[in-house]
């Protein structure tokens, strides 16, 4: 059982990242044909029996969260179907200041009616905070979250990006559990293994992932959210293997395929799907082809060799 299941008893073990949708981060708008795309790639993950689609204000700097309200718009009784989730906090750059984090009560209750707004949708089943405010006040924080929450625009609060003490600080000050925690976590991104695996020795200082958050997340039933989970396709045929530890890794994820008669995808996924802390890979892939790939995960149980045969290959070397 997923821990976000202990709230959303409907949520799905992939999660569909929207980052890709809306067209380009650089134009204001966007093309009918990248609205197309879009469509599309939401409806793959539909067929894909995915039904929890992940968003932040800013990508494609609002359009990700446009074109997706567009399609709800279109498609009647579609939205209580869903578990939809936005982030906020990252601001850009802009005439007055530099790019920053605001946790400010004022900036976190303006970004999320401003997310409905373009979502078409009058609630967030979730809203995670994208990444740490070092002038985070905690308790302006929590009244932000109490306000939406009584309001009736967010059903729950997580994080993005937070090690577990930031984590701990926050709840202090929260009635509710957060309920997620959305890290970079893949066969390629390690950290979250190595620290663990390397505790206590000297080559463990070179692969920082806040120790412990992976098992506060785990103990306290914070869904562990893996944000990059396909590598970008550097193991799938994405794109080309730079060291000789990642062409091994490709070529071993190519031979449990044949083995499991599974995609790439579906082995590079089941590799978080494995672990005992329930990760929940989210996938951004806008390739319908390559979304159909992603859901085969769910049907792949690797060994515990297999496992630790992925872990090693992409390692580049053998378990101290």
């Amino acid at each position: 059982m997923l821990p976000i299941q202990h709230y959303f008893p409907q949520a799905d073990a992939l999660v569909y990242g929207c980052m890709g949708l809306g067209g380009s981060w650089d134009l204001p708008t966007t093309s009918k044909e990248q609205r197309d795309l879009s469509f599309t790639a939401i409806e793959a993950a539909l067929a894909a029996n995915i039904r929890f689609f992940d968003h932040a204000d800013i990508y494609t700097r609002g359009k990700a969260e446009a074109v997706f309200g567009d399609y709800l718009a279109a498609h009647s009784g579609l939205r209580e179907q869903l578990i939809i989730q936005s982030k906020c906090a990252i601001r850009f750059a802009d005439d007055t200041a530099v790019g920053r984090y605001d946790f400010s009560k004022k900036y976190i209750v303006e970004s999320v009616h401003q997310s409905l707004k373009r979502l078409q949708t009058d609630y967030l089943d979730i809203l995670l905070l994208h990444r740490p405010d070092q002038l985070m006040l905690i308790d302006e924080v929590a009244e932000a979250f109490a306000e939406l929450k009584q309001q009736g625009k967010v059903k729950a609060f997580g994080v993005s990006n937070f090690g577990w003490p930031q984590l701990q600080l926050l709840q202090s000050v929260l009635p509710e559990p957060l309920v997620a925690n959305q890290l970079q976590m893949s066969l390629k991104d390690l950290n979250w293994l190595e620290q663990n695996v390397l505790t206590a020795m000297p080559d463990g200082a070179a692969h920082h992932f806040s120790y412990g958050t992976v098992e506060y997340c785990q103990l306290h039933k914070v869904q562990l959210q893996a944000w990059g989970s396909l590598a970008q396709g550097l193991f799938s045929g994405g794109r080309s293997p730079e060291t000789q530890a990642q062409q091994a890794t490709a070529v071993l994820v190519a031979q449990l395929a044949a083995e499991y008669q599974t995609s790439p995808e579906a082995i590079v996924l089941a590799f978080l799907l494995k672990h005992p802390a329930g990760i929940q890979p989210v996938i951004g892939t806008t390739s319908p082809a390559r979304i159909a790939a992603c859901q085969k995960a769910l049907t792949v149980q690797l060994s515990r060799e297999h496992w630790y045969a992925l872990y090693v290959a992409a390692r580049g070397k053998a378990l101290p």
